[in-house]
């Protein structure tokens, strides 16, 4: 779930120049791209070479400002810009060669894009006489990455290289982030140029707007002291934009409840009593009924997507809404706006309050009494829980839920995809922002350990902890060999049922419990009609892959906890491990499912607790 934001809160010209230039000087297209990287602030590259970016990685060699990180594989340099990026608020930068190295890097770019990531993705191409003959290593990576990146460049003049980059940074991190790509011919980076920096950018037609309309402000604001059961819906935006503090006073001025997507957790504090929870498919109750009860919805950097809508036209009947997003093409796209607002997140807050502390000091405020007593009632009512499984095996919610509870002060988690992602999601509490990176609009597996390793590589200072399936786990694992040979000491661990989790999870719901192709260890499929297969823990023999095996092959510390006696001691041991990447396979009951959950393509208000387990809602919350 991604939404707006900008790391720039002011409306940029066509063309801007800084000045002083510094004195132009003969080099190499590809000296040239190392000299502009160190220009723009990259101190951080993931990337593998190759024969047509092979160029620009022996001035590469010389730099003292720009570190390189050899991944195994480019899908991992593309998701370790990512994890970079969100860590640090930075635009991260990752490079492949022509062919398949620029297009194992679609993966990574789709999913920057789905989430608002602002990544640069610099790929070699081959010579410029040689576009179009289908020769060795080509692909047209500019028209297959065209619907998944902000912009794209093909640069086949060295000269046009200092200026592509700046454009490319100043794209990627402003209006709503996202990645942008830029291809760039060998002989562009072989043949000499004049390199002078700074460069004159021509951007005609990209001018973000990040301040919000008065009037529509003073309308939300009125709506807003008007509502009986107002909530802030908070999406992703809100951190891109850097405003947290803003949504705080919002939110404690206004005493509306406020809900943080997937993509937000950490925007407001889940301990705050105002917090309700997370919305959407396996969201909290109170969240999901807060939104769908509401009659008057404040969306903020967030897109109404399906997982939290679940189906539209049930979403949310009695709502009004107000949303305000830096990107216009999101706004009335899902849901119909009542009052559009096109804005940075963090002005529209600021504007916001203003406008809301005008009307309490008029005489108009909003009373939100009774509607807090049924929030309430259905927080405490359907609280997030999880039972222990009786035959003494670990609950995956306890891992998660300790790892959390034990893990140093500002900790950053990284998640795969799946039943852990959700678990890490609800069993973890995230009081700041920015110590969350998940895949949350591609949803793609394999995306947490590289994504750790960039967040680790862009903050060494912070513990990261990467919460894997051992599904996901076995898709970009090799990347451990990257953080054990870089000094990037992250932590992994591993809930290993045995399955694709979230996969098997709806098998068992929806599929008659017919386990089809989702046992990954080396027991039978699951017998059609049985909850449990010869492919049980129980009755499982040798693992394959034997992960702490594995995980000391790559050079890493690899530990094994099966029995909730033994949990805290081992999490205890992976923290005081700092030299080297830790490894800890968590062997977890491979039954436990996610709860709540609300089935794709039906309405919210058909939210399960639990199995066999719908709240009753007919407490008169609505009109």
């Amino acid at each position: 779930m991604t939404e707006q934001a900008t790391g720039s809160h002011h409306p940029q010209p066509r063309t801007r120049t800084a000045a002083p230039a510094a004195p132009a000087e003969r080099m190499t297209g590809a000296q040239s791209l190392i000299r502009s990287l160190e220009a723009v602030g990259a101190d951080t590259v993931f990337g593998i070479p190759g024969g047509a970016i092979l160029p620009a990685y022996d001035p590469l060699m010389d730099s003292s400002k720009v570190r390189h990180v050899l991944v195994r594989h480019e899908q991992g340099a593309g998701h370790a810009a990512t994890g970079y990026a969100q860590a640090t608020g930075r635009v991260g930068v990752c490079m492949a060669t022509s062919g398949p190295g620029a297009t194992n890097l679609v993966t990574p770019i789709a999913d920057a894009h789905m989430d608002s990531v602002p990544i640069v993705a610099i790929t070699g191409q081959v010579s410029s006489k040689a576009i179009g003959t289908d020769a060795f290593q080509e692909a047209d990576i500019c028209g297959i990455t065209m619907p998944i990146t902000k912009h794209n460049f093909l640069v086949t003049d060295a000269d046009d290289i200092p200026r592509t980059i700046a454009e490319a940074f100043h794209i990627a991190s402003t209006g709503r982030p996202g990645p942008v790509l830029v291809d760039i011919a060998k002989d562009a980076l072989q043949n000499e140029t004049t390199f002078s920096w700074p460069p004159q950018q021509d951007l005609p037609g990209y001018r973000p707007v990040t301040k919000p309309h008065a009037k529509q402000i003073r309308e939300a604001a009125r709506l807003v002291n008007e509502a009986r059961r107002p909530v802030l819906y908070v999406g992703g935006g809100v951190l891109k934009a850097g405003a947290t503090a803003e949504l705080r006073i919002l939110a404690e001025l206004t005493g509306a409840p406020v809900t943080t997507t997937l993509m937000a957790l950490g925007a407001f504090p889940d301990s705050h009593p105002q917090h309700v929870g997370m919305p959407g498919m396996h969201g909290d109750v109170s969240a999901v009924t807060a939104l769908q009860k509401a009659d008057l919805i404040v969306a903020l950097g967030a897109r109404f997507d399906d997982r939290v809508t679940g189906r539209l036209d049930t979403f949310a009947p009695h709502a009004k809404v107000v949303h305000a997003d830096i990107d216009p093409a999101e706004i009335s796209k899902n849901r119909v706006a009542d009052v559009p607002i096109v804005g940075d997140a963090r002005e529209v807050l600021a504007d916001l309050i203003v406008a809301v502390q005008a009307d309490h000091e008029a005489g108009h405020k909003g009373d939100y009494s009774e509607w807090w007593e049924h929030l309430n009632f259905w927080r405490n009512t359907y609280p997030l829980g999880y039972e222990v499984p009786d035959d003494g095996s670990l609950s995956p919610q306890q891992v998660i839920e300790r790892i959390g509870q034990l893990a140093p002060e500002n900790t950053l988690y990284a998640a795969g995809v799946g039943q852990h992602q959700m678990w890490a999601a609800q069993f973890i509490n995230y009081e700041k922002p920015g110590t969350w990176f998940n895949s949350g609009g591609a949803g793609t597996m394999g995306y947490a350990v590289p994504a750790a390793m960039g967040a680790k590589a862009g903050r060494p200072e912070a513990t990261v902890w990467a919460i894997d399936g051992d599904g996901c786990f076995q898709m970009t694992n090799q990347e451990l060999t990257t953080c054990a040979l870089n000094n990037i000491p992250i932590k992994v661990a591993i809930i290993n049922n045995g399955a694709l989790g979230m996969v098997r999870q709806w098998q068992n719901l929806f599929y008659g419990e017919r386990f089809s192709n989702t046992v990954l260890h080396d027991g039978a499929e699951g017998v059609p009609g049985s909850t449990r297969g010869v492919g049980s823990i129980q009755n499982r023999g040798t693992r394959v892959p034997d992960f702490v095996k594995l995980a000391e092959a790559m050079g890493c510390v690899g530990l094994r906890c099966e029995s909730p006696d033994e949990l805290d001691k081992v999490i205890a041991e992976a923290n005081a491990i700092n030299d080297r990447p830790v490894v800890v396979d968590f062997i977890v009951h491979e039954d436990a499912m996610v709860w709540p959950m609300v089935a794709a393509g039906t309405s919210n208000d058909e939210i399960m607790a639990a199995r066999d387990v719908r709240p009753d809602f007919s407490d008169g919350a609505e009109d």
